[in-house]
């Protein structure tokens, strides 16, 4: 009995694990290497210090086209690419308008996202959130990374 219940168990959890080798990387974006910090004291960032807070970084060697940085409560930041996660990133329309908490695609299309939904797409095609970014707050400076 005992080795029924044991083989049971284990055909239950390998059954309930569920892997990611399915899970499919975004096609229109390239894996691009993102590592940077910013000093929300620098006057540039002032957007920053209030939460709702939504500032647009495009300073080369940061994201495909860009980054988006939120400030969700003082506490807590979310970065996200600036390219339309829907959207070949080589186009050059591919680069979000941001305005207020929502990006806008600019290649003709009726893609718009939440910034403060975590990047989820409220209109438009495809399949793809926007792509986020880790942003981590100590003191003063949020370190973004992937």
């Amino acid at each position: 009995m005992k080795k029924f219940i044991y083989t049971l168990l284990i055909i239950v959890f390998s059954l309930s694990c569920s892997s990611d080798d399915t899970r499919t990387d975004n096609p229109f974006l390239p894996n691009v290497q993102v590592n940077f910090q910013i000093n929300l004291n620098l006057p540039q960032y002032t957007a920053l210090k209030f939460p709702g807070g939504v500032f647009v970084d495009q300073t080369d060697g940061r994201g495909i086209k860009g980054v988006i940085i939120y400030n969700a409560n003082n506490e807590q930041f979310f970065a996200y690419e600036l390219s339309d996660p829907n959207v070949e990133a080589s186009r050059s329309c591919s680069a979000l308008k941001v305005n207020g908490t929502r990006a806008s695609s600019n290649c003709g299309n009726d893609n718009q996202y939440e910034i403060s939904s975590f990047g989820q797409q409220i209109s438009g095609e495809g399949n793809f959130p926007l792509l986020a970014y880790r942003a981590v707050k100590q003191g003063n400076t949020i370190s973004i990374t992937n």
